[in-house]
């Protein structure tokens, strides 16, 4: 099960069945099937809050992925802040949507076993969400 939750911040406005279908389209291409998957929508403050005590960094990030996957399965938290995805979007000069959406995804492939921390994994990360975005099943090519 995909769960969706807000905690400071407005639920964002997507198709919950859409990008769960989705969602699960991904992980079925990197050969996993979804368990307990839960998304937290946050603000800035309650993001820089879990960075400093579950992971013991002091900044912000736009998420926090926590793997409890086992085998094929994939399961997790994964939080994310919206003030960080506005500001990423406006940076990049991008749809919000399109930042939320692909920040959806990219907890979604660090579950799936891609990292984006050592030498050419982040060009690995990008390369991945970029083909996540462009499935069929992607909300932003369901209109």
């Amino acid at each position: 099960m995909i769960t969706y939750n807000c905690e400071g911040v407005r639920m964002p406005s997507f198709k919950k069945r859409q990008v769960t279908a989705w969602i699960k389209a991904v992980a079925a291409a990197h050969g996993r099937k979804t368990g307990e998957i839960g998304y937290m929508f946050v603000d800035d403050e309650r993001i820089l809050q879990t960075n400093r005590e579950y992971l013991g960094h002091d900044y912000y990030t736009d998420i926090i992925t926590f793997d409890y996957s086992e085998g094929d399965i994939i399961s997790g938290d994964i939080v994310i802040s919206l003030d960080t995805v506005a500001s990423n979007a406006e940076q990049q000069g991008t749809r919000y949507d399109d930042e939320l959406l692909r920040v959806v995804i990219h907890g979604i492939l660090h579950l799936c076993g891609i990292n984006d921390k050592g030498p050419g994994e982040r060009e690995v990360m990008e390369k991945e969400e970029d083909t996540a975005l462009g499935m069929p099943s992607c909300p932003l090519r369901q209109g």
